[in-house]
């Protein structure tokens, strides 16, 4: 695994620290009135998702690890874990439904996953940037009603409440942000 510099180490990358994996969540770089300067990073826990913020010099050195990506396509839900299967190998894996966290409710039947994995270890779980559902009940459309900026609560056939504009109307298909839970367009 190559090295590389404490001051090098930005957000997104995974490093091998303490004996754990941990994911940068956010680097601040440092530089005090005395003394050198350092970066400031907070870390999470890839296995238990604990916190932890630590100083790194730029004379540090820490272990960058490379996660595997693999797309693989999910099947069904038994008993709180989730299956999926590699699409080239046709091999089946279960994850803890908990791998995907707030976003468990975007998840349908075939939708192909991103899988990340450190040897053979399943790490994280990241769903399609744009999910297709379906707005299962919110006020009536109002008529003349153009405001710029006024939006109204749905509830999607999956149950989680987003915000949609005031055009949307019951049974109509929206595309919704899985990072940010938000309304995207009409489908």
């Amino acid at each position: 695994m190559p090295k590389i510099n404490g001051n090098e180490i930005r957000p997104g990358n995974v490093l091998e620290h303490n004996g754990g994996l941990w994911v940068a969540v956010k680097a601040d770089h440092v530089k005090p009135g005395k003394g050198g300067a350092f970066a400031q990073v907070e870390l999470r826990n890839l296995r238990n998702g604990s916190k932890l913020n630590e100083r790194f010099r730029s004379a540090d050195k820490v272990e960058k690890v490379r996660l595997e990506q693999r797309d693989q396509q999910f099947l069904y839900e038994t008993d709180g874990m989730l299956v999926f299967m590699d699409t080239e190998t046709y091999d089946q894996i279960e994850l803890p439904a908990e791998i995907l966290g707030e976003r468990r409710p975007f998840l349908q039947d075939g939708m192909t996953v991103q899988i990340e994995y450190y040897e053979n270890e399943a790490l994280s779980a990241t769903l399609p940037q744009k999910v297709t559902c379906t707005v299962a009940q919110t006020e009536p459309v109002v008529k003349g009603q153009t405001a710029a900026n006024s939006f109204k609560p749905a509830i999607l056939d999956n149950g989680v409440k987003v915000m949609v504009p005031p055009f949307v109307g019951p049974d109509e298909k929206i595309v919704v942000n899985t990072e940010t839970m938000e309304y995207s367009e009409r489908a």
